[in-house]
């Protein structure tokens, strides 16, 4: 092994507002917080998701073929119904060309994907 993944990082305009989002949709903390970077993990050892302040981002299109997607989250649910008004009450927004793929407030493309049959239930119902 040469290394471990330590965060991986999304560019934004607003790393601050894209880290409640994640921190909400995830139920993880924000751990860190600075002008142009804010992360979201288990806790402030941990790796997790990070927010880097890209003036002038210009979010992926999606499915567009001609312009990249950069790469997308698949965050996994229990009922992707209920989670879909929830992600979208979040400021998540529908992509009309994907089944139960949204955009994140910077408008990154995340999908949410029904847990399968061998993982834990998320809300440990």
């Amino acid at each position: 092994m040469i290394g471990r993944l330590h965060h991986v990082v999304l560019d934004t305009a607003d790393p601050a507002g894209l880290a409640r989002f994640y921190s909400a949709l995830l139920g993880l903390p924000i751990t860190y917080t600075s002008d142009d970077w804010v992360v979201v993990a288990a806790d402030d050892t941990s790796s997790g998701l990070a927010f880097q302040r890209a003036p002038g981002h210009r979010p992926p299109l999606w499915p567009d073929p001609s312009s990249s997607q950069q790469f997308h989250l698949d965050i996994m649910v229990d009922d992707v119904a209920q989670a879909g008004s929830r992600v979208e009450a979040l400021g998540a927004r529908r992509l009309d060309d994907g089944e139960n793929v949204f955009a994140d407030p910077s408008g990154h493309p995340f999908c949410l994907v029904a847990r399968p049959g061998w993982a834990a239930s998320i809300t440990g119902r």
